[in-house]
């Protein structure tokens, strides 16, 4: 099978992620895409991180009726920072039969080039590319890409927390059980 694997902090899912995400699996020969939560990006300050147990249950509600997408925790018992290439390898060995391929945004790729073994993730998976504002695709490094013109929508994670900081309203940017669940657990009011 071929798998789409997303990774991301998460904090919080919302409506732009399932987008690009139903996109690529409407659009390409990718048949199930993977949302792998991150416990820890080692680019990403731990700040503002919602506990990765929160997250997941997150995405899980996010995408609780669609079967082509999936929810994925591998990253949960690795050691931290989480680095896509141990995952990748850990993934290969517990699914052998599957083809795994990234999806990132242009912003992600640019800085590729100085992900923990970098290398072995170009010489073995193709990367899909989706267009963020402002982070023109430049492949100086040689790697099996293909740019996506899936619609992109302006909303942040980081936007969403700071509504929320500011009781201001998420209706719509996030979906409607992942809202609810934020709001009855009051995440990210602090």
């Amino acid at each position: 099978m071929n798998v789409g694997l997303f990774f991301g902090s998460f904090n919080p899912i919302h409506t732009g992620h399932l987008i690009i995400a139903n996109w690529i699996l409407n659009e390409t020969d990718i048949e199930k895409i993977w949302l792998v939560v991150s416990p820890q990006n080692p680019f990403k300050s731990t700040e503002d991180l919602l506990n990765e147990n929160d997250r997941l249950i997150l995405v899980q509600n996010a995408i609780s009726d669609d079967q082509r997408i999936a929810a994925s925790d591998v990253e949960f018992e690795l050691p931290r920072p989480s680095y896509t290439s141990r995952t990748l390898l850990v993934l290969k060995e517990k699914f052998p039969a599957n083809t795994f391929a990234l999806i990132m945004g242009s912003d992600s790729f640019q800085g590729l080039h100085e992900w923990k073994n970098f290398e072995s993730i170009l010489s073995n998976h193709k990367i899909f590319i989706f267009q963020r504002p402002g982070f023109d695709v430049k492949n100086n490094i040689n790697a099996q890409i293909e740019i996506l013109t899936a619609p992109m929508l302006e909303i942040s994670s980081t936007e969403i927390r700071e509504l929320i900081r500011n009781n201001k309203s998420v209706r719509y940017m996030v979906p409607d059980k992942v809202r609810q669940e934020i709001e009855s657990k009051q995440y990210y009011k602090k």
